[in-house]
């Protein structure tokens, strides 16, 4: 199992303008997948809803509107970068969450400590390396017994 990097933020989830409600929202980035943020949604009365992002939309969406299709990440105000805002959409259907930049920085932040940004692309080869040579030796230690 390799490093990770795990938190826990308050997100409000806007059902509507006058109605949101505050749910816990689990981080969690992996050495194994560089490229990718698990975000799972805590629901009030649902099972846990996990989606993966790209770690650098989430990074670019703090600070001007990101992404396309599924998943779309912005600011509500570009000059104060308070609160970012968070789309997903699955069909027709849309989740709007509202959440604070700071902790979602503090995040990645520890993220980019244990693989700065840019840099995905050699861990992953490694990891494919590593992964042959451990079949390698597996499959060697079964000829061998």
């Amino acid at each position: 199992m390799g490093e990770t990097v795990q938190a826990e933020v308050m997100m409000s989830f806007l059902v509507s303008e006058e109605l949101s409600f505050r749910i816990p929202v689990e981080l969690y980035y992996e050495i194994d997948d560089p490229y990718a943020v698990r975000l799972t949604f805590h629901l009030p009365g649902d099972a846990p809803v996990t989606w993966t992002f790209g770690r650098e939309l989430l990074i670019d969406g703090v600070g001007r509107p990101s992404g396309e299709g599924d998943v779309r990440v912005e600011p509500t105000d570009s000059t104060k970068l308070d609160d970012a805002l968070i789309r997903l959409q699955v069909g027709a259907d849309q989740a709007l969450f509202r959440v604070g930049i700071p902790p979602l920085l503090a995040f990645l932040d520890r993220t980019d400590k244990l693989v700065p940004l840019g840099q995905e692309r050699a861990l992953a080869g490694f990891d494919t390396h590593l992964d042959e040579a451990l079949d390698r030796i597996l499959a060697e230690e079964q000829n061998a017994g």
